[in-house]
């Protein structure tokens, strides 16, 4: 084996990526690895998709205090995932813990509807969870997950994970600031691909918050709209501070999305991490962070015009998954339930 040994990790984090075609691959590196966990003494957390959560479950020993993540609860927005998994770790580390294991998979709607910011996800949690004595693992079905996601988790892994409890160190890894630096493209929706309701000008942060509520046509709840409307203020507000003009604004909506970009002809972001973890008085950090929060999604992208910033309201999301009862010894808890 090679790349950090697992019997003599130092503080930090080990993140590898798991590729399976079946589930018995799957369970053939997720249980050796959790139960070598429960062996030591460490917390150890599971956040799988309910189909999966439950066949690694089945094959954990009965006493094992392994936690179970409510999957949909944990990967709704990448920012606040980094947030919770940090509150989770930081208990278990006030709590005495030398080691921790998760097991984890991005949910399949997520990785369909919006890969690019969990790809920057993926990559950010290298630096984001550094500082805990962690060793992850992030599942990848290769019957089903899309090429380019699987050559993006080739460059955000530095490990790759093998039945028996090991891993190999991963020639493709890319440093964070560096993939989160290179320019990814953003493909339009189809709805930008119909004329504006709005396109602005220079707007002030007023005149934007005023064209998302003046022209919502959608059916989305009124707090999505608030949030919008938030995260437009904030954006539109750095590109006036800290970009270049002109500053155009441009919003769509239907019944199911609103859609707002805006574009300014500066350089964009010196923070790779902007947005995924909080700034103090970074350049444009704060009202990312802010925003990151709150939309839907949140795409980012640099090209010779400028910087442009997307902001969606009403991306699909995964389809809630029904609740199952575990034995108290190995409780489903969200992170924000952390001991």
């Amino acid at each position: 084996m090679s790349g950090r040994d697992p019997e003599n990790a130092e503080r930090g984090y080990d993140h590898a990526a798991v590729h399976y075609t079946s589930h018995e691959e799957l369970l053939a590196v997720a249980v050796p690895f959790l139960t070598a966990g429960i062996a030591a003494g460490e917390p150890t957390v599971v956040s799988l998709e309910p189909e999966r959560a439950e066949l690694v479950r089945d094959a954990l020993p009965s006493s094992a205090d392994t936690h179970f993540l409510t999957i949909e609860n944990v990967y709704i927005r990448p920012a606040s995932a980094i947030k919770s998994y940090r509150d989770l770790m930081a208990c278990f580390v006030a709590d005495g813990a030398t080691g921790i294991r998760i097991f984890g998979e991005i949910p399949p709607a997520a990785i369909a509807s919006s890969w690019d910011w969990w790809a920057r996800y993926e990559a950010a949690v290298n630096h984001a969870y550094d500082e805990f004595p962690l060793r992850s693992m992030c599942a990848y079905d290769t019957r089903t997950t899309p090429q380019h996601v699987l050559d993006d988790v080739a460059r955000t892994h530095p490990y790759l994970a093998i039945p028996g409890d090991e891993h190999h160190t991963n020639a493709g890894y890319v440093d964070p600031p560096a993939f989160l630096a290179t320019p990814r493209p953003m493909t339009p929706y189809p709805i930008q691909r119909t004329a504006p309701l709005v396109d602005l000008i220079n707007p002030l942060p007023p005149a934007a918050r005023r064209a998302v509520t003046d022209f919502n046509k959608t059916d989305l709840p009124a707090a999505d709209i608030d949030d919008l409307v938030l995260a437009v203020s904030e954006i539109v507000d750095n590109a006036q501070r800290y970009g270049r003009p002109p500053v155009r604004f441009r919003l769509w909506a239907d019944t199911a999305h609103m859609v707002v970009t805006v574009h300014d002809t500066g350089t964009g972001l010196s923070d790779p991490f902007a947005g995924l973890l909080p700034a103090d008085r970074h350049i444009g950090g704060r009202g990312l962070w802010i925003t990151h929060q709150v939309c839907s999604q949140v795409t980012l992208h640099q090209d010779d015009t400028g910087f442009t910033v997307r902001l969606t309201a009403g991306l699909p999301r995964p389809h809630p998954t029904p609740q199952h009862t575990e034995p108290p010894s190995r409780r489903r808890l969200t992170p924000a339930d952390a001991p």
